[in-house]
């Protein structure tokens, strides 16, 4: 199956979740998200995971720790706003309340949800 042209593709997988906030796990969840990129983009499309956009983000706003009030404000509501762009979800394995949220609202959207990066149409 082919797509007639190159889709933005929001990985959503954990990135917070049982990690406990502790900064080596989150950097290793977000390695898992990021060794979906590649194929994504072998595939003809755009990936792009929510914390790449939040995370510079939420240190210009001031955000020191994971869960402060900076954090709560823009992490999840920048994956939300990312979907509004995207034309498709790869959802990663593992438990995610956000990658969760993610699948759901690209659903109420309409978007594809992918559990495979072999299921994502080459362009």
């Amino acid at each position: 199956m082919t797509t007639s042209k190159p889709m933005m593709i929001l990985i959503a997988g954990p990135y917070r979740s049982g990690t406990g906030d502790d900064p080596e796990k989150m950097a290793a969840n977000l390695a898992i998200l990021e060794r979906a990129s590649l194929p994504i983009f072998e595939r003809g499309h755009v990936p792009m995971i929510g914390e790449w956009a939040a995370l510079p983000i939420w240190r210009q706003a001031g955000g020191t720790h994971v869960g402060d009030e900076a954090y709560e404000r823009i992490m999840h509501p920048t994956a939300h706003r990312l979907l509004q762009h995207c034309d498709g979800v790869l959802r990663l394995e593992g438990a995610s309340t956000g990658a969760d949220n993610d699948v759901r609202i690209a659903r109420e959207r309409g978007i594809p949800v992918y559990f495979a990066v072999d299921d994502i149409p080459r362009a």
